[in-house]
């Protein structure tokens, strides 16, 4: 079992004002991705962390404020998204090809 976070849903206890979390989701054709592999990469393009997505395509992670890039794997194919996090809350989505 892995002993990641469960993904998406509420935050609860968790406090935004301190903590910088990076969440959302993946879709491809109009649907969500369930089981794809998601990356994060900091600035420089290195491998920091990895989630599987939920049933219903989402992931989080929590991470340091700054530049981040999360890429999606997937069975139908893989999407990126670039982004500048700050502390509290930052959704994206990325869309599969």
């Amino acid at each position: 079992m892995c002993g990641a976070p469960k993904q998406g849903g509420v935050l609860d206890g968790i406090d935004l004002s301190t903590q910088t979390v990076i969440q959302g989701s993946v879709w491809h054709d109009g649907a969500p991705v369930a089981g794809a592999y998601v990356r994060l990469l900091d600035s420089t393009d290195e491998f920091t962390a990895e989630v599987v997505t939920s049933p219903e395509g989402e992931f989080r992670f929590f991470a340091a404020p700054g530049p981040w890039k999360v890429r999606a794997l997937a069975a139908v194919g893989k999407g990126e998204r670039t982004l500048s996090a700050e502390v509290g809350l930052n959704e994206t989505t990325v869309a599969i090809d």
